[in-house]
């Protein structure tokens, strides 16, 4: 991540990066008030690694922040934006030395490559975006390369250490014819005068892919493929065939290459190798912003291929893994079928048909080493091995590394030179070379050169043509990460907005619920005391409304009187009981009608025995004579 605790660097000329002052690879400390005796130990910090890669050693986790990365975007904004990168800072091996190391930049290990970052101006969407660093011509990467690879500040000139050690160019080869040549300072067995070592120094040449590892040199396993200079051996999965003449100090050696027009991608399968996608993070790396990137891994297919015992003359089958026996050593008969329902089946290797490889010798061609070499797209995956990586979804709020199946744009075949002790040579990657080759260098390898006096448009292309179209092609990718990212933020902020939504209405449904519910538990309280709660109704004893929650008065608290009509009947003043049916037109069941209908089926009531002497006598008073002596 971003590490805010990292001072920025000074401001810069972001266009000229030769002008930036040299940082100094050495601090003096000034002795601290606090320095504790001689005598005494002090605790030393743990030692922390070169690489934030997750498997260096000192690293807490691959993982990165978003969040914070993009919370640092005040801080980011204070840094200087960068066209060109900081670069690394060379020293030199030995003093007047034209090779160097190179200093606070990442060097690709642990499975991780690093490429340089500038930060966006205002108003992206993603915080970081693709430069370049100086020199900025076709050259050896300062970060595709092995750190016991010395370097020239141009990044033309290599020279090697102990064992075989390889570095990449900068820009891979997708397509087309391309050459350039490679000059032998010092390689071929000879041997150095100031180190004594026995086995002389060496060099190999040829063209590998980025799963080629950098510790060994070019030819070791199916990823690349080379020519050596003791025995003019062309190799590749570590089996030497004979090719070519040796060759050795002084001599150039020119390395063409002629590959097929690119596939282009099915849009009607989104899991095509072919398609194009990155998978990098910023960080800030010794200073320096840079992405991190997860190298594409060796495939097992590959390494079936390099385990294979009965080793074939042909590079083009696909022979399954060895079974080891008993003793735990691989059958020499070749892979058995036993035992093999269970195992993944192995995927084909797919190349690139009409493809070739060829060497020259001081302009001396030396015909076709590979033809038809393996494509540099990754296998597909299978529906079980995609499952499987989707299941490991990534933490909330956290981004980390995840394998890529796809071509992230630096996948190709690179110029891979390897050195083996102090060898050394120089790259030209044109356009004017030593021994040029003929315009047409198929024609030569099929055996058809081109009749003297005619002329013909060179069909092959200079290397250093390459580095101008790789970076326009990083910088379109550039362009269409910035619309993606664009176009997920939109999404994210509509569907934040749905979202809140959904919270505000499921709230406000919560608060109701919550009300009801009070108010069902304050009627359940006022009932417990005693206390009945009514609605806004009439009250039933007739005297209009009642406030809700006011108790109603009894029906029975009146004193009821009863008259007799002239047919002698009882006439009902006041009803006992009133019912809302009565004061809406309705009869009510205590009417005189329902005691004449008694009346008339003979049946005696109890109705007269419920008048009390102090109803008889408030009836004597209240009623006509007439009445009286009826």
């Amino acid at each position: 991540m971003l590490a805010e605790a990292s001072s920025p660097a000074p401001e810069q000329d972001v266009d000229d990066a030769s002008s930036l002052p040299a940082l100094s690879t050495a601090t003096v400390q000034q002795p601290s008030a606090h320095q504790p005796p001689h005598g005494r130990k002090r605790k030393r910090p743990p030692p922390t690694a070169a690489s934030p890669a997750p498997s260096d050693p000192g690293s807490a986790s691959g993982a990165v922040n978003p969040s914070e990365l993009l919370s640092s975007r005040v801080d980011l904004s204070s840094r200087p934006r960068l066209s060109i990168s900081r670069g690394p800072i060379f020293v030199p091996t030995a003093e007047g030395s034209e090779y160097h190391k190179t200093e606070l930049i990442g060097v690709n290990r642990v499975g991780f490559r690093y490429v340089p970052a500038g930060i966006n101006p205002p108003g992206y969407t993603l915080p970081c975006r693709t430069i370049e660093s100086n020199p900025t011509t076709y050259r050896v990467s300062w970060e595709d390369r092995s750190p016991f690879i010395t370097v020239t500040k141009d990044g033309l000139g290599l020279r090697g250490g102990t064992g075989f050690r390889s570095a990449r160019c900068n820009a891979p080869i997708v397509e087309g014819r391309w050459y350039m040549e490679v000059k032998i300072m010092h390689g071929g067995g000879e041997h150095d005068s100031e180190n004594g070592r026995r086995e002389g120094s060496h060099v190999r040449l040829g063209w590998g892919r980025r799963e080629a590892p950098l510790n060994g040199p070019v030819g070791l396993d199916g990823y690349s493929y080379g020519y050596r200079d003791k025995t003019g051996d062309k190799v590749t999965l570590s089996r030497p065939r004979p090719y070519g003449r040796a060759f050795g100090t002084g001599d150039v050696i020119g390395m063409y290459i002629s590959l097929p027009p690119r596939r282009e991608a099915s849009k009607k399968d989104p899991h095509d190798p072919a398609h194009t996608k990155r998978e990098r993070i910023p960080i800030d790396l010794k200073g320096q912003e840079v992405f991190e990137i997860l190298e594409y891994p060796q495939s097992k297919e590959m390494i079936a291929l390099m385990d294979y015992s009965a080793k074939s003359t042909s590079s083009a089958s696909v022979p399954s893994a060895p079974k080891k026996a008993a003793g735990g050593k691989p059958e020499r008969n070749g892979p058995s079928t036993a035992n093999k329902t269970n195992a993944a089946p192995l995927r084909p290797l797919p190349v690139l048909h009409g493809s070739r490889i060829a060497f020259f010798v001081n302009g001396e061609c030396q015909g076709v080493a590979f033809e038809d070499i393996y494509d540099y797209l990754q296998l597909r995956q299978s529906d079980t091995q995609r499952k499987a990586k989707e299941r490991k979804r990534t933490r909330e709020g956290v981004k980390e590394h995840r394998e890529n199946p796809f071509n992230d744009g630096w996948l190709g075949y690179y110029p891979f030179i390897s050195l083996f002790n102090d060898a050394c040579v120089r790259l030209n990657p044109g356009p004017d070379f030593e021994f040029p080759p003929p315009n047409d260098i198929d024609a030569l390898l099929d055996g058809k050169p081109v009749p003297e006096g005619e002329s013909t448009a060179r069909k092959w292309r200079p290397t250093c043509e390459r580095y101008r179209e790789f970076m326009a092609e990083q910088w379109a990718l550039d362009e269409v990460e910035e619309e993606e990212a664009r176009e997920e933020a939109a999404r994210h902020a509509a569907n934040e907005k749905i979202e809140a939504a959904k919270r505000a209405e499921k709230l406000k449904k919560k608060q109701q619920a919550e009300a009801r519910k009070r108010a069902k538990l304050a009627a359940a309280e006022q009932q417990q005391r005693g206390t009945p709660v009514v609605d806004d109704e009439w009250s039933p004893s007739g005297t209009g409304m009642v406030g809700l929650g006011q108790p109603s008065p009894s029906p029975l608290r009146h004193g009821t009187t009863y008259g007799f009509n002239g047919e002698g009947d009882v006439e009902n003043s006041y009803s006992p009981a009133p019912t809302p049916a009565s004061f809406q037109g309705g009869q009510s069941g205590y009417n005189s009608d329902n005691m004449e209908a008694e009346m008339e089926n003979g049946e005696e009531r109890s109705a007269s025995r419920a008048f009390s002497h102090d109803v008889r006598a408030t009836y004597s008073e209240t009623q006509s004579p007439r009445e009286t002596n009826v």
